[in-house]
């Protein structure tokens, strides 16, 4: 199964269920397709859409994906590779009325240069993207959580007087 999320941001997302759903229609996705669209409204015959999926049933999804299809959206993203599902992700771009303004852009450019995913730059054929994404292997995720908060302790213990 593939997971497709669009994230809630207000805007439409458009061009990436339409490359998506080329590919469906052109054979080059034979899995079933499970879309979150939030805002972006969209009919389609051989995708599964739902507006938005609560957070049990989005993580149960997730689970079960063998792809995720993304967004640029940091949360997605990093659930995903939280999981070490194998994560094609496009930007929402300005110029198309996606989003504000084009940071997602650089956000998947980091992502991408990490070995974390496979940045889709152009959505008029994802075949080759979807090719790739059979033998990428995500570099595992690591969080970094426990030491920023020995870091941000270390810190108030020497500065702060107690």
């Amino acid at each position: 199964m593939i997971l497709v999320v669009l994230g809630t941001n207000d805007k439409p997302f458009t061009r990436l269920l339409k490359a998506v759903e080329d590919a469906v229609r052109s054979g080059d996705i034979t899995d079933e397709v499970l879309v979150q669209a939030g805002f972006t409204h969209y009919e389609s015959d051989c995708m599964k859409i739902i507006d938005y999926i609560d957070q049990e049933t989005f993580a149960e999804a997730l689970a079960n994906a063998d792809l995720l299809i993304t967004h640029g959206g940091v949360g997605t993203i990093m659930t995903g590779l939280q999981q070490g599902k194998t994560i094609l992700a496009a930007a929402r771009l300005n110029a198309y009325g996606e989003h504000v303004n084009d940071h997602q852009t650089q956000l998947l450019e980091a992502f991408e240069e990490k070995g974390y995913l496979i940045y889709m730059r152009d959505l008029s054929d994802i075949r080759p993207y979807l090719e790739a994404a059979k033998t990428f292997v995500p570099r595992p995720y690591v969080s970094q959580r426990d030491h920023m908060a020995g870091l941000i302790e270390s810190w108030i213990d020497e500065h702060v007087k107690k």
